[in-house]
């Protein structure tokens, strides 16, 4: 059977809500560490565990960890950015005026340069590099969007280094152990090294037994694919960022890709992102998202997880039936 994961957030804090999605076939949940500390979710992650008791399931509970994806700082609030607006960006830790500036790490800053295309927020946004100068550099807003702190920044067609784990990874390693975490997804795997030092990482804390799910989010991910199989225990088809490494159009091509390769190599893999985006504000699902939640399946995936639709969304339980009815529509069809 597959797996049916979903993402904690807002919409599903409460151990009533829990029960509910856990009865409508949800085995398993995610929580996203790009923003919050493992500690300061113990009580969440106690609600889950007994709303799944109550209704005779073990859950598989994921942490996503931060790893090496780049992202802005915190902002003072939210900001609308729209079309044609030209807004700062400066390096972290320059001391100037912060209100409505977009902070970025050094290595960020450093890398941008006039004319280079660059997307926030997992693409939702665009802007170009218009000026840069010592300390600060000027945005012009090509496709807007609300954007808050912490997002995802990507310079189109540039790769910036960065370390596999950061220290907060290594503290929440620390503590799934502690708190009965079943498996990590590292984000961003380039290569196989990335993994080596995560398995060591979560040997050395306790953690032997947790299994390693590892997110291809770019084409250096793509590329070294054999190698990062080797090293995991999923492979994760995130894509989300892996639809801004290329075309979108591409992007179902290198999704085959990787199911083919995964069946190939008996490799269990987990397919993610907008599988049913619009349900975030809708009770039902458009046809093409039901249509590709059975196709994932039917490319051979164990596992297959929404996002923001059960954190935030309106229809967290819903959302759940729908997955799971769908993966399970197909485990019918396989016996006509």
């Amino acid at each position: 059977m597959v797996d049916i994961f979903g993402t904690l957030g807002p919409s599903c804090n409460d151990e009533a809500t829990l029960k509910a999605m856990f009865m409508a076939g949800m085995t398993g949940v995610r929580i996203n560490l790009s923003h919050v500390m493992l500690r300061d979710n113990e009580e969440l992650l106690n609600f889950v565990k007994r709303a799944a008791e109550s209704v005779c399931i073990d859950p598989k509970i994921l942490i996503d960890l931060q790893g090496p994806e780049l992202r802005i700082g915190n902002l003072q609030k939210e900001i609308n950015l729209c079309s044609g607006d030209e807004i700062p960006v400066r390096c972290e830790g320059y001391h100037g005026v912060i209100s409505d500036v977009i902070p970025l790490d050094k290595r960020i800053f450093e890398e941008m340069e006039e004319g280079d295309e660059i997307l926030l927020d997992d693409g939702k946004i665009l802007a170009g590099v218009e000026h840069r100068s010592n300390n600060e550099a000027i945005l012009k807003i090509i496709r807007g969007g609300i954007l808050n702190s912490r997002k995802s920044i990507l310079i189109k067609g540039k790769t910036i280094l960065m370390p596999t784990l950061t220290s907060d990874d290594i503290s929440n390693i620390s503590d799934a152990v502690k708190l009965g975490v079943t498996g990590v997804m590292q984000p961003f795997v380039r290569n196989r090294q990335d993994l080596q030092i995560l398995r060591k990482t979560l040997d050395d804390a306790g953690g032997d037994k947790i299994e390693i799910y590892a997110k291809i989010e770019n084409m250096d991910g793509v590329g070294m694919l054999p190698d990062i199989m080797d090293e995991c225990d999923e492979i994760v088809i995130a894509r989300g960022d892996l639809g801004n490494a290329m075309p979108l159009w591409e992007l179902p091509y290198v999704q085959k890709r990787i199911s083919k390769e995964c069946r190939t190599r008996s490799k269990r893999f987990m397919v993610v992102t907008q599988m049913l985006a619009s349900m975030e504000h809708s009770p039902i699902p458009t046809r093409a998202e039901v249509s590709d939640i059975y196709n994932a399946v039917a490319d051979g995936a164990s596992s297959v997880m929404v996002t923001g639709e059960t954190a935030i969304g309106e229809y967290p339980v819903e959302v759940i039936e729908f997955l799971s009815k769908t993966a399970l529509q197909y485990e019918k069809s396989k016996k006509i």
